[in-house]
């Protein structure tokens, strides 16, 4: 296996991660940053409040965007045991 193929593999494989955490983390960012300017205009500052909808919310797209996440995940595999490891 050349180093070109190892680096596409790699390469494939980052993009992959990105494309799969991306949504999830731009979820987590919205909740925290209406939470913030919700705490800032009533001025309560309570750890909880910041804590427990941001961790729920990140979890509901989580499970909402499983099969996504999997199908992506198994496409990549499937591609790498199809096409790299054919190389070999």
């Amino acid at each position: 296996m050349s180093e070109e193929v190892l680096i596409e593999i790699f390469e494939n494989g980052i993009m992959l991660f990105l494309k799969v955490v991306s949504p999830i983390l731009i979820i987590s960012v919205a909740v925290g940053l209406i939470i913030s300017i919700f705490q800032a205009v009533t001025q309560l500052h309570e750890q909880t409040l910041t804590f427990a909808p941001k961790i729920i919310i990140t979890f509901l797209a989580l499970v909402l965007m499983f099969s996504w996440i999997m199908q992506n995940l198994s496409d990549f595999s499937f591609e790498l045991f199809t096409y790299y490891l054919g190389m070999i």
